[in-house]
């Protein structure tokens, strides 16, 4: 599956703006929202390739997204890829519970935008 179109779900001003330059550099239509009901919305209203989502935001937890999105039994973006990118320390049973509903799961501190390019790579060819 080719990634073409991204969604950027982050508060982080710094942390977005490094992740979107890079993202476009490398040739990717991305959006960026940096509160949960506008990722929401966007992620409803558009369909994107691949959504990075951050746990901790403004207005609605990337958790609910994610439970909004892929919860109860209904996948409502079946043809995107979503990465978690939290700093967020979650207890092993909540990490593993989100983990089975995304297509990776990425401490932020670990991943530089190099990092993340080459993981956005690998999942265009699942």
């Amino acid at each position: 599956m080719a990634i073409k179109t991204i969604l950027c779900i982050e508060d982080d001003r710094f942390i977005g703006e490094m992740y979107v330059r890079s993202l476009k550099k490398a040739g990717y239509d991305v959006d960026w929202m940096v509160d949960g009901n506008d990722g929401l919305v966007a992620a409803r209203n558009k369909p994107y390739d691949l959504i990075l989502l951050d746990i901790m935001l403004p207005e609605r937890r990337g958790s609910e997204i994610l439970a909004a999105l892929r919860g109860s039994g209904e996948n409502l973006v079946p043809h995107t890829k979503i990465i978690v990118l939290t700093n967020f320390d979650q207890d092993e049973e909540s990490r593993l519970a989100m983990e089975h509903n995304v297509d990776a799961y990425l401490i932020k501190a670990d991943i530089t935008p190099k990092k993340l390019l080459a993981i956005i790579d690998k999942l265009a060819q699942v």
